[in-house]
C-alpha cells in the first residue's frame, strides 16, 4: 500500500525545524559508517579490481558475488537473477524488512569497459582522488548503497522500513527485449513508495536527479538511384540516397534544435553503391565511387526526451521530414525502444527538499536538482513512474565516467553514506505505511 504523500511533508517540515540540532541518533548513525569505512574503502577495492564489462558475465556475476556474500551476512534474503533470456549476466537483488515504507534502492554491476581493456585497476592518486573502472559509474554508488544499509542495521534502524535494493548488470548495455531485461526493477518499483538511485549523476555533490530524459535509438534507412554520376539530378536519376539524407538531417537540425529539453544525434552514417552495416559491435563499411551516384545510406542515432510526450511529438516531426522524399529517393525511419523519461514531479521535490535537508543538518550544504541535460540515461527511469516519489545521483563522486580517466572524489563517500543511511532513517521514523 502506497504511503501518504501529505504525512511525510509534514514530517519533513517537523525535521526541517530541527534540522540543525542533528538528532543522537543520527550522530551515531555517521560514526557507525565511520567506523566502517576502512572495509567500505576495501570493497570499492575489492569490486573495482574485478573487471565487469557488460559482456564479461562472470566478472559482473564475480561482483555481484562480492555484495551477496555482505548482504547475506546482515540478514538479507538475496537472490541472483539469471540473465539468459536477454543475453547478459543476470542482476543482483537482495531484501529486508516486511513493514513501514518501502525503499527500492538502484544500482548496477557493470561497466563500459571489456575484459580487453587496459583500464582495469584501482589507482590510490593525489588530493583524495582515486582512479579506476566503474568506481563512480558505478561501484562506488554499489558501495554506497551496501554501508548505508549495514550502519542501519548494526544499530537497529532498518526495522521500521522495507528495502529492496536491485544492482543490474547490464545498465551500460541493456539486454532485450527490455520487458525482460528490466523486469527486476519494474516489479521492485511496483511493490516500492520511494525509489533511490545512486548513479553518480552530474558528479556534483551539492546536486540530485529529480529528472532524468529518456532515451531512445532511431534508424535511418535511405535509397536512391545509383547510376553514372553526370546524370545526378536529371528527371530519370533524382538526387541519390546521401543528398536525401542531407536534406532530412538537416530539417531534422532546422525544426528540432531548442524544442524543450530534447536533444537528438545521428551517431554513425554510411553510405555509397553498397553498404555493410554490423550494429551488434557499432561498425559499417560502403563501396563507392566519386564518379557514381549514392544507391544507399544507413544512420543510427539517439534521441532525448524529458517526457513522453515531448518524444511522441519528435517523432511526429521526424517522421514527417522522412516522408517529403526528393525526387527517385525513398527513405524510411524505425525507433527502438529504449529509456522512458523520469519527469520531475512535485513529490520528487519533496524528496530532494528532504535530502537536501539532511545534507545541511550535517554541514554539507544545502542540495539542488541537476540539469536534466546534465544528466543521462539510467536505470531509475524504469522505476520512476511506478512509485510515488524518485530520486538519484546519489553515488561516489568524481569526474572522466566512461573514459580512462575516471576518477573518484573519496571525500564524496563517506559524506553521501552518512545522507543515504539518514534520509532510509527519517523515512522509516515517519512512521508511515
Amino acid at each position: 500500500m502506497k504511503f501518504t504523500i501529505l504525512a511525510l511533508t509534514l514530517v519533513t517540515g517537523l525535521l526541517q525545524q530541527s534540522s540543525f540540532a542533528k538528532p543522537l541518533i543520527e550522530q551515531q548513525i555517521v560514526e557507525r559508517i565511520n567506523q566502517g569505512l576502512q572495509q567500505s574503502t576495501d570493497t570499492l577495492q575489492q569490486v573495482v579490481n574485478i573487471n565487469s564489462g557488460t559482456l564479461n558475465f562472470e566478472g559482473v556475476k564475480e561482483v555481484a558475488d562480492v555484495f551477496i556474500a555482505q548482504f547475506d551476512a546482515i540478514g538479507f534474503d538475496t537472490q541472483w537473477v539469471d540473465g539468459s533470456e536477454f543475453n547478459r549476466a543476470g542482476h543482483l537483488v537482495a531484501s529486508y524488512g516486511t513493514k513501514g515504507p518501502k525503499i527500492l534502492m538502484i544500482g548496477h554491476l557493470d561497466t563500459v569497459f571489456a575484459k580487453s581493456d587496459d583500464f582495469q585497476r584501482y589507482q590510490t592518486l593525489d588530493n583524495g582522488f582515486v582512479a579506476g573502472p566503474g568506481i563512480i559509474d558505478m561501484k562506488g554508488g554499489d558501495v554506497i548503497i551496501l554501508s548505508a544499509l549495514k550502519a542501519l542495521k548494526g544499530l537497529n534502524l532498518l526495522e521500521n522500513v522495507s528495502v529492496r535494493v536491485v544492482m543490474t548488470g547490464d545498465e551500460e548495455s541493456s539486454g532485450r527485449p527490455l520487458s525482460l531485461s528490466k523486469k527486476a526493477i519494474i516489479d521492485a518499483a511496483k511493490w516500492a513508495d520511494i525509489a533511490l538511485g545512486f548513479e553518480n549523476a552530474d558528479s556534483n555533490i551539492k546536486t540530485a536527479v529529480v529528472a532524468r530524459r529518456g532515451s531512445v535509438g532511431w534508424q535511418l534507412n535511405v535509397e536512391g538511384r545509383a547510376a553514372h554520376s553526370s546524370q545526378i539530378f536529371s528527371e530519370k536519376v533524382g538526387y541519390g540516397a546521401i543528398f536525401e539524407t542531407a536534406r532530412i538531417l538537416n530539417e531534422f537540425r532546422e525544426n528540432l534544435v531548442g524544442v524543450g529539453n530534447l536533444s537528438f544525434n545521428p551517431g554513425i552514417i554510411v553510405g555509397g553503391t553498397q553498404i555493410n552495416v554490423q550494429p551488434q559491435n557499432a561498425t559499417a563499411g560502403a563501396f563507392g565511387k566519386s564518379n557514381v551516384v549514392a544507391k544507399e545510406v544507413s544512420v543510427r542515432g539517439g534521441i532525448r526526451a524529458l517526457s513522453l510526450q515531448e518524444l511522441t511529438d519528435a517523432q511526429k516531426v521526424m517522421q514527417e521530414i522522412v516522408a517529403e522524399n526528393l525526387a527517385h529517393t525513398s527513405a524510411r525511419l524505425t525507433f527502438s525502444e529504449g529509456y522512458p523519461p523520469m519527469s520531475p514531479t512535485d513529490n520528487n521535490y519533496k524528496l530532494l527538499s528532504m535530502y537536501s535537508d539532511i545534507s545541511e543538518s550535517l554541514g554539507y550544504g544545502k542540495v539542488s536538482p541537476v540539469n536534466p541535460r546534465n544528466a543521462g540515461a539510467a536505470d531509475i527511469s524504469f522505476a520512476a513512474d511506478h512509485v510515488d516519489m524518485a530520486m538519484d545521483g546519489l553515488g561516489l563522486m568524481g569526474a572522466g565516467a566512461h573514459t580512462k580517466g575516471e576518477v573518484a572524489d573519496m571525500s564524496s563517500f563517506a559524506k553521501n553514506m552518512h545522507k543515504a543511511a539518514i534520509l532510509i532513517y527519517r523515512i522509516g521514523e515517519s512512521e508511515l505505511d
